[in-house]
């Protein structure tokens, strides 16, 4: 690693952000969300190189911003996402394109709710608002 590298790499070590690590599958995208001391999991689209309402949104580091939106509540909202707009951390618990349109959906667990074949998160709207609570002086978030 080059020492120009390494700056950058230390420099976003030091900063605070939100932080999900992701597992892509054919059918969902499943990560672990890091917060200080706190995790959770993610559940998201499947990759199809960022479509719009049907896919996850490409790795990188995004800006987001606390709103209250009148389909899914209290969410974080991510910022200049690559050809999308209103993608959001919100409370739910299936990964279908209805219901998700690319957005991030965070609970405690990883379970098998109904019988569509693809994980669900449980506990949501608890998760959600710890990730709320403690993402106050925060404004970046993460996904690699």
């Amino acid at each position: 690693m080059s020492e120009q590298e390494n700056t950058v790499s230390t420099q976003r070590e030091s900063i605070k952000m939100i932080k999900i690590k992701r597992w892509y599958h054919d059918d969902c995208t499943i990560g672990r969300l890091t917060l200080d001391d706190f995790q959770c999991f993610t559940l998201e689209l499947p990759d199809k190189k960022n479509q719009r309402n049907i896919s996850c949104i490409p790795e990188g580091v995004y800006q987001f911003k606390p709103r209250v939106s009148s389909r899914n509540g209290e969410v974080l909202e991510l910022v200049f996402v690559p050809n999308r707009t209103y993608i959001q951390v919100h409370a739910g618990n299936y990964a279908t394109e209805d219901k998700l349109q690319g957005c991030i959906l965070v609970g405690d667990s990883i379970k098998w709710l109904n019988d569509d074949g693809i994980p669900d998160v449980t506990n949501s709207k608890k998760t959600l608002k710890e990730i709320l609570k403690r993402s106050a002086h925060i404004d970046l978030i993460e996904l690699r």
